[in-house]
């Protein structure tokens, strides 16, 4: 779980893959303001690549990026927002939406924190790290993650959400200087963002398995939420 948590199996149903698609479709939206051309976007570039290893329809990618490159006359702007609070057991979240209707998230974030507590902005936030995380494969057989951690500048790395994949945590201003070092050192970047990471994460062998489990089904929820792009919970491992 860690710094980011994902629904388990999410990949493995259709209902799941359409939330995906609709996550992806408003990252590439977003990506596409600063150009509608991969090779000049490295935003856009990361994003692409993801929605086309979920098998994204071509028609759906590149709609979304016309839509935000205002090619298409639409006028769509999202907004970042985050919520933070507890899941149950105590447990630290923050929740990241992209929405473009504030009105419409936030009394159905307070609707699925009812199971939690919803706090203030701060309340749970002065307890993550605001770092960049990047995930890569190594393109190497040797390629070795602690060195290219070392070389490349990054702060710390985890193993990534793919076996075999390493995520790579940097400081927020270095985060694409450290993406741009890493393929000179063996690795091949999948993603990069900027994201929270907690610093002083549960350790899930200290809940019961009643307790673990509905700590899952609250972050299944939330996840589940059209708006919500990212979910950080305070969960070691």
């Amino acid at each position: 779980m860690g710094a980011q948590w994902k629904a388990k199996g999410k990949a493995l149903v259709a209902d799941a893959k359409g939330k995906l698609f609709t996550k992806l479709v408003k990252e590439i939206t977003v990506a596409a303001r600063s150009g509608a051309d991969p090779a000049q976007n490295a935003r856009l570039r990361l994003v692409v690549e993801q929605a086309r290893k979920v098998s994204m329809p071509k028609d759906t990618l590149e709609r979304a990026i016309k839509k935000g490159a205002g090619l298409t006359g639409e006028v769509v702007q999202y907004e970042t927002v985050l919520y933070e609070g507890f899941a149950p057991h105590q447990v630290a979240v923050m929740v990241q939406c992209l929405t473009d209707n504030v009105k419409r998230t936030a009394p159905e974030m307070r609707v699925l924190f009812r199971k939690g507590q919803l706090g203030t902005s701060g309340s749970v936030a002065w307890d993550f790290d605001h770092v960049g995380m990047i995930e890569a494969t190594p393109s190497q057989p040797d390629a070795d993650p602690d060195m290219a951690a070392i070389e490349a500048g990054a702060q710390d790395l985890e193993p990534g959400e793919e076996e075999g994949n390493t995520l790579f945590y940097t400081a927020p201003a270095e985060l694409d200087l450290v993406a741009r070092a890493l393929p000179g050192h063996g690795f091949n970047v999948l993603s990069m963002k900027l994201g929270y990471k907690p610093k002083n994460p549960v350790d899930p062998s200290s809940l019961s398995a009643e307790a673990l489990e509905e700590v899952e089904a609250f972050l299944a929820a939330i996840d589940a939420n059209d708006d919500v792009q990212e979910v950080y919970v305070a969960l070691a491992g």
